[in-house]
């Protein structure tokens, strides 16, 4: 899976299931606060990463994400 495919796949979840507006979605926004993801979102979001890739993340491995663009290189280390 390439990153690109990877990027769509959970840009979509992100706009369909959290109602993220796409223009908030760029590689550089932060999480947290451009983004608006909370913690309970996040459970969700692991949830949805393990329907869609097949692998389970651990908390631990979140600890370091800061950015989206943090998060995809964290899905591509399991998928790449």
């Amino acid at each position: 899976m390439t990153r690109e495919e990877v990027v769509a796949k959970v840009n979509q979840f992100l706009v369909e299931d959290f109602e993220i507006e796409a223009s908030k979605l760029g590689e550089d926004k932060l999480i947290t606060t451009e983004i608006g993801i909370d913690s309970l979102d996040m459970v969700d979001i692991i949830v949805r990463v393990h329907e869609e890739f097949g692998f389970k993340l651990e908390k631990e491995e979140l600890m370091g994400v800061k950015t989206l663009g943090d998060f995809y290189d964290l899905l591509m280390k399991h998928v790449g």
